[in-house]
């Protein structure tokens, strides 16, 4: 994917992107922005892989990347990702089948569309979820609630480039004061939100730095 030329019509319902890209963007391009930095997609590999989610939502699935971390941590767990964009839901299809990944299922269209119905199916609650999907300050609200109606005092969320934007750290402030969170990990490119109802409320800030291995054994101490 970052040696492809190919150029594909982008449609973003979210907040776009730094980059100033238009809707015309080579594959390439989009690999290479949207893609997760290596530490961050191995501590939701670590996170799905320890905490063993059976439910699994990522809001935002470009190109794939990320959902095939999140989806090859545990084959056992239902992955069901969200995808706005037609022609990069089509590249991402075509990721899953490449990797063989057989616990995926990818909802395209308008997360204010789809968002609220595919919970509403949901057989089981909602064990993990990542937001990745619109870095504005009302849709993530409004995402991190509908998805929280959903969860139990277990599940843990994750939210991705949480000092992107104004909006989004007002965003990130916002959810640190909802009354069910218990506890919050700002790594500053991504925060935790965890709701063990036994839990005092505190709020950590870490660095987050190539020590995988000890940033991810505070995460479970504090989660314990």
């Amino acid at each position: 994917l970052l040696g492809s030329r190919q150029i594909v019509l982008v449609r973003d319902f979210g907040a776009g992107s730094h980059t100033g890209a238009g809707r015309q963007r080579r594959v390439r391009d989009i690999a290479r922005t949207a893609a997760k930095p290596a530490p961050v997609a191995q501590l939701l590999f670590r996170l799905v892989n320890h905490f063993r989610p059976r439910i699994i939502l990522e809001l935002g699935t470009s190109l794939g990347l990320t959902t095939a971390y999140l989806a090859a941590a545990d084959s056992g767990s239902r992955v069901l990702t969200f995808e706005g964009c037609p022609r990069t839901a089509a590249m991402a299809r075509q990721t899953f089948a490449a990797l063989h990944l057989r616990n995926v299922e990818l909802i395209e269209g308008n997360l204010d569309d789809t968002l609220a119905p595919t919970l509403a199916a949901l057989a089981a609650p909602l064990d993990f979820a990542f937001f990745d999907g619109n870095h504005r300050y009302e849709p993530t609200l409004r995402y991190f609630g509908l998805c929280a109606a959903h969860r139990t005092e277990h599940s843990v969320f994750v939210l991705d480039d949480i000092h992107w934007s104004a909006e989004m750290a007002r965003a990130w402030a916002a959810i640190r004061r909802y009354p069910e969170v218990r506890l919050t990990v700002d790594l500053f490119f991504v925060g935790l939100v965890f709701f063990h109802r036994n839990q005092p409320r505190q709020h950590f800030r870490l660095r987050f730095n190539n020590v995988l291995d000890k940033l991810l054994d505070q995460v479970k101490q504090l989660a314990a």
